[in-house]
Order: structure tokens, then C-alpha cells, then sequence
């Protein structure tokens, strides 16, 4: 018995150059499709009547795209989820996940040089749309933010038995490549500037927050968007330890002054959580 299924186009590439004279911007998106219905027959018989080609989904977002100056992600992800729902009788649901690559314009003699542009990363902004026959649902988030703080971070008062080698610290650098993911309550929400919005208010905290532990720190960032935001229903942070150990310099006959340290990739504390209202 078929217990679920679903089908799509992943890893859709779309660039958009919108020429106002001497002065370009470009918009890069990795866009996602993921159809869920009714379609136990594409499966069981061999049945493709109703099966929209990924294809002709891939060629959808190239075509609507053509049709509009991509601003922010999420209306377009809107716009491709109420167009599937529309032409598609069998479709109960979709999901489109966008990723939005950040270009920056390359500056000469301190001005834009308007048709050049410099890559940033890793950070990407990412959108979710969910289309129902009864509503659409609108998340966004960041991916792959790279921050740190040299101070104003501690971990001690953990247990500790015969395998802890670790010791405590009071003051340590705190480093992680976060991922934020958040709900919003409606679609009506001016999706731009709230983005940035929750974006600072994230970074803000981090910077300023008395951290603990990473938990500690997470935890505080996550209710900080809440209580700034209220048309964040719900966000999720995830926050992998990217740990800088110290550097015993006495070895060398050198003073530590908490000044040199190791960067390890792994292996990584992984430190997550969901925050509602």
C-alpha cells in the first residue's frame, strides 16, 4: 500500500538582471517545488494524466519571473504556489523553498560601478511558501550566518564525571554559523524590511547578550524576534558550536593572554530550538 508520496524540481537556478541604464541590480534564487495530491495512480498503474511534468515546473518559475522585477522572495514564492493550486485540480498542496544568493555591487572610486557585482557568503536568505486549497502559509529565514564574539561568553557549572576533560571558562570565544527559520502570522506582512528587521534584531542580541552557553544566548536571540515582531508567530534557531580552543603558549615559554586559539570544524556542539508565542 502506498502510505505517502510527494513529487517536485529541486535546485531550480534563476537569475534576473533588471537593466535601468548605466545601473543593474540582480536578483539569484535556488528555487524548490514540492507537490503533494492525489496521485497514487502516477505510482501504481503507471497513470501520468495528471501528473504536471517537473519540467514544466522548472520552466514555470523562468516564465513567471520574465513576468516581474523580483524584489523579496516570498511574493514570488506566493505567486508560483497560487499559480500551481489554480492549474492543477489534483494538487492538495505545495511547498516552494526559495534561497536567494546575496550580490553586492563593486565599488570604484567610491561609487557603484553599476554592472559589477561581488558575491556574499556564506549567508543566504531563504523563504518557505505552503499553499493549501484553504490558505498559504509564509515563513523566511538565514542560512549560514557566520558570526563570533572575543568576549562576553562563559560555559561552567556543567556536570562533569571521568570522561570530562573540558574545562571551565568564563570568558571564551563564542563562534557559529546560525540558521534562523521563522513563521509568519499572515501574508500581508511587508517582507523586506521585517527580514532585515529580524535579521539586526538577531545579530543585536547576540552582540550584546551575557551568554552563559550557547542555550542560553540562543534562547534569548529567539524570544528578542518575538517580542520585537508581531507578525513572527514562531522561529527556530540552530546554532553549531564552531569551537576556538586556547593555545597553551606556555609550552613555548609564551604568557596566555586568551589571545591564541585553534579553529576546529569538527567535531561540533549542535545546539537547536523552536520559540512560539
Amino acid at each position: 500500500m502506498l502510505a505517502e508520496s510527494a513529487y517536485g524540481k529541486s535546485s531550480i537556478r534563476l537569475v534576473q538582471v533588471t537593466r535601468r541604464g548605466t545601473q543593474h541590480s540582480l536578483r539569484d534564487l535556488t528555487v524548490a517545488i514540492r507537490f503533494e495530491g492525489e496521485y497514487a495512480g502516477s505510482y501504481t498503474d503507471g497513470d501520468n494524466s495528471d501528473v504536471l511534468p517537473t519540467d514544466t515546473m522548472k520552466n514555470t518559475v523562468y516564465a513567471l519571473a520574465a513576468d516581474q522585477t523580483l524584489a523579496d522572495p516570498e511574493p514570488f514564492g506566493i505567486r508560483l504556489a497560487e499559480h500551481f493550486l489554480k492549474r492543477n485540480p489534483c494538487l492538495k498542496a505545495v511547498r516552494i523553498d526559495l534561497t536567494e544568493h546575496p550580490w553586492q555591487p563593486i565599488t570604484v572610486g567610491g561609487r557603484n560601478h553599476g554592472q559589477s557585482f561581488l558575491r556574499r557568503g556564506p549567508e543566504t536568505r531563504t523563504a518557505t511558501v505552503q499553499g493549501g486549497r484553504d490558505r498559504i502559509k509564509v515563513g523566511a529565514g538565514i542560512s549560514d550566518l557566520m558570526i563570533l564574539k572575543s568576549s562576553g561568553s562563559a560555559f561552567a557549572g556543567f556536570p562533569r564525571d571521568e570522561y570530562t576533560t573540558l574545562p571551565e571558562t568564563h570568558d571564551r570565544l563564542f563562534a557559529t554559523s546560525m540558521t534562523a527559520t521563522w513563521q509568519y502570522a499572515d501574508v500581508e506582512t511587508d517582507f523586506g524590511p521585517r527580514w532585515h528587521a529580524v535579521r539586526q534584531t538577531l545579530l543585536e542580541t547576540f552582540a550584546e547578550h551575557d551568554s552563559q552557553s550557547v542555550q542560553h544566548t540562543l534562547y534569548a536571540m529567539g524570544q528578542t524576534v518575538l517580542d520585537a515582531a508581531s507578525d513572527v508567530i514562531a522561529i527556530r534557531l540552530v546554532m553549531p558550536n564552531k569551537h576556538h580552543f586556547p593555545i597553551d603558549l606556555t609550552k613555548f615559554g609564551k604568557e596566555n593572554r586568551n589571545e591564541i586559539f585553534v579553529a576546529t570544524d569538527e567535531p561540533y556542539g549542535l545546539i537547536e530550538a523552536t520559540l512560539t508565542r
